[in-house]
């Protein structure tokens, strides 16, 4: 555990789920936690799961907002001076026939799947470089990012992008030596 004590791991979607998940194993590991979700409740029921002696802040945060990503990056830096791990996790879906989905299907869950990530990459990205050290950035997609599923085809347009968006993100980061 000594050799992450000192990382910070920043989650999204961390009030459920996979979100949940990630915030335990890094909490297991003595990491430094900043962990965000819309749900508060939620969010609350994770923080109480973080195990004694654990530095956790928490943030109600809405991805689909520049703004409220750009808070939270604001949080974590100020607090922490740092962020080593950076999971893009947030993610939502709608299910049906892709005939059937409303532009409001698709404007919400693009806003949270894509621009989620988007935003998350735009306002802690360049921060993480400058501060020089190791870090990582986890862009959570899941399998329908690789393939098509029956009455998914939202959401699994949804994840494609994030699987692109990471596998640019990444050509850009070797570009300027920093994969």
């Amino acid at each position: 555990m000594k050799q992450f004590d000192r990382r910070i791991a920043v989650v999204t979607g961390a009030g459920s789920g996979i979100g949940r998940e990630l915030a335990i194993a890094c909490a297991e590991r003595g990491m430094k936690l900043v962990l965000a979700d819309v749900d508060p409740e939620g969010l609350s029921t994770t923080n109480s799961l973080m195990p004694s002696g654990i530095d956790v802040r928490t943030q109600h945060c809405d991805v689909s907002s520049f703004e409220d990503v750009r808070s939270l990056a604001d949080l974590a830096f100020e607090e922490f001076g740092h962020v080593h791990l950076l999971f893009n996790n947030a993610g939502v879906a709608t299910l049906g026939p892709v005939w059937s989905a409303t532009p409001e299907d698709w404007k919400w869950v693009l806003s949270v799947n894509l621009l989620g990530v988007v935003h998350g990459i735009q306002c802690f990205v360049p921060r993480m470089i400058a501060g020089g050290d190791e870090g990582h950035i986890v862009n959570t997609s899941s399998a329908a990012g690789l393939t098509a599923v029956a009455g998914s085809g939202v959401y699994c347009a949804s994840k494609h992008a994030v699987v692109a968006l990471s596998e640019c993100l990444l050509k850009d980061l070797e570009l300027f030596g920093r994969s």
